[in-house]
């Protein structure tokens, strides 16, 4: 083979230091286990599953730096050394001067939507998170998704499928008033569309078009390295543009940020940032009466110190195109068997069309929360429902909300699994889609009154 035509290996940039041993299972003990579990993988037993690809929140694999920095935690009850290391790095990484921790990310969006939301008020966006819009509805305010068209075709190839639709956002000024608009809630991947990204031009036309309307602009930073890695490899001008410096440059445009830091920080907590001083200390008294003082929040200092060296590990250009790589080689692999999956793949998880992949399903027998569990019952493999469970029910009508996408999640923690894993999830994946026309519907047994997704339970028509 001559040297232009062979193809390099390639290798994570990490080397495994620590072990975990997992539990295989028999079918027998995952049909008892999803059983008692309601068919609901939320509610299976984590030593009950063999690969977890439930979630990247707080399953990721720290470095042996993070947890040397835990040795150093500081737990003085108010002025942590942690606190202010986590402030410089916040500031360096991302361009935020102010900073309130939290516990996790959720903590985060209940208090800017407390603080800047009124009754009546209405929040648009690039397509509902759960929690963010549950927020939002307590609050007194009313989600709109301005995502555009694409996001919810699941075989659309957009490269910036959670790009916002400004002509949506302008008809929702027009009606409702730019004063009934406390903010944008922008993402810079969409978890609901399948971990698609945004581009760096539509960010900074979202950012004019609000500043004309002196709509502010805030950033769910969730999984924002994985964002500015996309920008990176698919828009022109940021080829040659490390991923640090895309993260940044989308910062700069943004009012505020909450942060889930148990996905891209490798930690297992959260924090507010913020540009503006007055809600900073609006902020900054809240986080005294629901999490604890406000130099450490939800968080020990030991965890801060983690956070702080997880936010600089985060955008280093090696870790992210590995991270991001592997999720892609999953996706590549599954769909090579012509299973039905968002496309492009997505920079967190695998999402599997489960409206293509169950099609002789109506929707309201919850072909996501089936498929999530044959998958379980395959192979061993958790994953998770993103579809009209997730959805929950119109306030007004009691009516399930049929959302256009029904998918299932397969989410990859990072530094956590290898390519082994992946192939074996993959197989799993194969098996159930060669059996798919003997699989029938769900129907719910118990249904709770918040985010149902989490805690429903279901049982098998057939």
């Amino acid at each position: 083979m001559t040297e232009d035509k062979r193809r390099r290996s390639w290798a994570e940039p990490f080397k495994i230091k620590v072990v975990e041993p997992v539990r295989i299972t028999s079918h027998e003990e995952r049909t008892d286990a999803l059983d008692e579990a309601g068919w609901n993988t939320f509610l299976l037993k984590s030593r009950d599953v063999y690969i977890d690809l439930l979630t990247d929140s707080g399953t990721s694999a720290m470095s042996a730096s993070q947890w040397a920095g835990m040795m150093l935690g500081d737990e003085a009850y108010a002025g942590s050394i942690n606190f202010y290391n986590l402030c410089e790095a916040v500031e360096e990484i991302y361009g935020f001067p102010y900073l309130v921790p939290t516990h996790q990310g959720r903590a985060a969006e209940h208090m800017i939507s407390q603080i800047l939301i009124s009754e009546g008020d209405f929040i648009p966006g690039n397509m509902y998170f759960t929690t963010t819009k549950l927020h939002q509805e307590l609050a007194g305010g009313t989600f709109v998704d301005v995502i555009i068209d694409e996001a919810h075709d699941p075989a659309s190839e957009h490269p910036f499928k959670a790009n916002v639709d400004l002509n949506k956002l302008e008809d929702l000024i027009n009606r409702v008033g730019a004063d009934r608009i406390p903010y944008f809630c922008l993402a810079t991947t969409v978890n609901m569309a399948g971990g698609q990204p945004i581009s760096m031009e539509n960010i900074r036309d979202l950012h004019t078009l609000c500043r004309k309307h002196d709509i502010p602009v805030y950033l769910d930073k969730t999984r924002i390295a994985e964002g500015a890695y996309f920008i990176q490899q698919r828009e022109p001008g940021y080829e040659g543009k490390s991923v640090a410096e895309i993260v940044l440059e989308i910062c700069s445009l943004m009012e505020g940020a909450w942060m889930s830091s148990k996905k891209d920080h490798l930690v297992n907590i959260g924090y507010l940032a913020l540009r503006d001083a007055d809600v900073f200390e609006q902020a900054r008294n809240m986080v005294v009466i629901y999490e604890g003082l406000h130099t450490y929040g939800g968080m020990a200092g030991r965890d801060m110190e983690a956070l702080a060296r997880g936010i600089y590990e985060s955008v280093e250009d090696d870790h992210i195109a590995a991270r991001v790589g592997q999720v892609v080689y999953l996706g590549e692999k599954i769909a090579a068997e012509g299973v039905p999956i968002i496309q492009p793949v997505g920079g967190h998880a695998v999402f599997l069309d489960a409206r293509a992949f169950l099609s002789h399903l109506d929707q309201e027998e919850f072909p996501a929360q089936r498929l999530a569990g044959e998958i379980y019952l395959e192979g061993g493999v958790r994953s998770m429902e993103r579809g009209i469970v997730s959805a929950g029910r119109n306030s007004e009508t009691g009516e399930n909300i049929r959302v256009g996408l029904e998918l299932v999640r397969l989410t990859i923690p990072r530094r956590v699994y290898t390519q082994a894993h992946m192939d074996v999830t993959a197989e799993t994946i194969w098996e159930v889609w060669d059996r798919r026309d003997s699989i029938r519907g769900l129907e719910m047994v118990h249904e709770p009154q918040y985010l149902r997704f989490f805690q429903a339970r279901f049982q098998p028509k057939d």
